[in-house]
């Protein structure tokens, strides 16, 4: 599991940022791929998973 922080999160179009808490790195995050709701600031564990564009952030839960 990885551990970051939500960067941002719009819930009106269901899509956002997660930034990783080790390499700063920043992972695009989909609401088909939350656990629970998340919103800006939040610490979240996810897993990474390829996507059309390169990795997303998937099983995102609240830490």
């Amino acid at each position: 599991m990885n551990k970051g922080v939500v960067k941002f999160f719009n819930e009106t179009k269901g899509f956002g940022f997660i930034k990783d808490e080790s390499t700063g790195q920043e992972y695009f995050v989909h609401v088909s791929g939350l656990v629970d709701e998340i919103r800006e600031n939040d610490e979240v564990t996810y897993e990474l998973q390829e996507g059309r564009k390169g990795l997303n952030a998937v099983n995102v839960k609240r830490a």
